[in-house]
C-alpha cells in the first residue's frame, strides 16, 4: 500500500462525506464516487469521468485505491464458487458465491483470520491478521457479483472473522451494500452473523435498517458453549439470551441462532432440552448447520437422524426451524471451513 495515503476502502459513506467537505466539494460527489467504486467499478480514480479533473487528482495524492483481485477461485459442482480474495497490502481473504434459482447469496469476511477461537471453525486456526474496512467488505460482493455477471440479492457476514470486533466497520461495509448507490441489497437480505458480543448486539439493536441478525449459539449448555466457543466465554448463556429478548423487544426483528451440530458432543437429548428451554418466550429462528469436517479438529457430522430429532422437537415446541442446506463442501466453502487456503485455478 502507498504510505502517507489513505485507503478510500476502509471509508463507509460517512468517511466519504467527511473527506468531499475537507475538499470542499458539493454533497453530490459522494454518490458520484459511491456509485463509481460499488456499482460501475473503476479502476483507478482517472475512470470517474464525471468528477472534474482536478478533484480526481487530489483524491490521487490523498487516497490510495485498489480494488481487491481474486487471488484464487473455485467451484463446486452445485455452482458454489469460492473466492481468494486478496487486497492491495498483499493480506488475503475468502467470500462465497452461492447461486439458487433467480437468487444470487454472497458470503463475505469482516476480517482476515478471526480471533475467536471457536475449535470447530478453520478461520480461527490461524488467529487474527487484520479486520476490513466497510469498502473491503463492499468490494468482496461487487467481485462475486462481477464473477456470476449478475446482481446479488442477499449477502451475509458470515465469512471469516467476528463482525461485532470492529462493530463500525462493519456497519459502513452493511450500509453501502444497502445504499441504491452501491450494491442495492435490501437491508431485509442482509445478514450480520455474530459469535454473541452482547456490545454488538446491544447496538445493532439500535440501528434503523432492517438488517437481520444471526447469533452463532451451538450450544445452550454453558459447559458445552465454553468449550466450542473460548472466545465468549466472558458472556453467559442467561446475559446473551436476556441481550437478544431486549434486541427483539427493542427492534422489532426476529433474531435467527445458529446452532452447528457436532456428532456426540452437541446432538444429545440434553443439549436438545436445553435449546428448547432457550427458545421459549423469544420468537428465534433456529437454523441447524450439519458440521462440516475441518482438517486439524476431532468434528464429526451428526447422523441424519439426530438432526431431523431437533428439527422435529423444535418445531413441535413452536420454534420456527430451518436445516441449513450444504454447498461448496467439496471446495471448503461450507460452514466452518474458510480458512485463507485454496487450491489455485485460473
Amino acid at each position: 500500500m502507498d504510505a502517507g495515503r489513505i485507503d478510500i476502502l476502509s471509508l463507509d459513506r460517512a468517511g466519504l462525506q467527511d473527506a468531499m467537505r475537507i475538499l470542499e466539494q458539493p454533497a453530490f460527489r459522494v454518490t458520484q464516487l459511491v456509485k463509481w467504486i460499488y456499482q460501475r467499478g473503476a479502476a483507478s480514480f482517472g475512470d470517474m469521468t464525471d468528477l472534474p479533473k482536478t478533484l480526481r487528482e487530489r483524491l490521487g495524492g490523498l487516497y490510495s485505491f485498489a480494488l481487491p483481485v481474486v487471488e484464487a477461485r473455485q467451484e463446486s459442482a452445485d455452482g458454489t464458487r469460492k473466492y481468494l480474495v486478496r487486497f492491495a497490502d498483499g493480506v488475503s481473504v475468502e467470500a462465497v458465491g452461492l447461486p439458487a434459482g433467480d437468487r444470487l447469496t454472497v458470503c463475505f469476511s469482516t476480517q482476515a483470520g478471526c480471533a475467536m477461537g471457536c475449535s470447530f471453525c478453520a478461520t480461527g486456526q490461524g488467529g487474527l491478521v487484520r479486520g476490513l474496512g466497510a469498502g473491503e467488505m463492499a468490494a468482496q460482493v461487487l467481485l462475486v457479483a462481477s464473477d456470476y455477471g449478475r446482481r446479488v440479492t442477499n449477502a451475509v457476514a458470515m465469512g471469516q472473522g467476528e463482525p461485532f470486533a470492529d462493530y463500525d466497520a462493519t456497519l459502513g461495509g452493511l450500509r453501502l451494500l444497502n445504499d441504491p448507490d452501491g450494491l442495492g441489497v435490501g437491508a431485509r437480505h442482509i445478514t450480520v452473523s455474530t459469535c454473541g458480543l452482547l456490545p454488538g448486539i446491544r447496538r445493532m439493536a439500535g440501528e434503523p435498517e432492517q438488517f437481520t441478525l444471526a447469533v452463532s449459539l451451538h450450544s445452550a449448555v454453558q459447559a458445552t458453549r465454553d468449550r466450542l466457543m473460548p472466545g465468549v466465554r466472558t458472556y453467559t448463556l442467561a446475559a446473551l439470551r436476556s441481550e437478544l429478548a431486549g434486541y427483539f423487544a427493542k427492534s422489532g426483528r426476529r433474531p435467527t441462532l445458529e446452532f452447528a451440530l457436532i456428532g456426540g458432543l452437541n446432538d444429545t437429548d440434553a443439549e436438545l432440552r436445553a435449546l428448547v428451554a432457550f427458545t421459549r418466550g423469544v420468537p428465534f429462528h433456529v437454523n441447524l448447520i450439519p458440521v462440516n469436517p475441518v482438517a486439524g479438529t476431532d468434528v464429526v457430522k451428526p447422523d441424519a437422524r439426530r438432526v431431523e430429532t431437533f428439527r422435529r422437537a423444535l418445531s413441535d415446541a413452536g420454534v420456527e426451524t430451518s436445516v441449513r442446506v450444504e454447498r461448496g463442501a467439496d471446495i471448503d466453502a461450507a460452514c466452518g471451513q474458510l480458512k485463507q487456503r485454496i487450491d489455485r485455478e485460473a
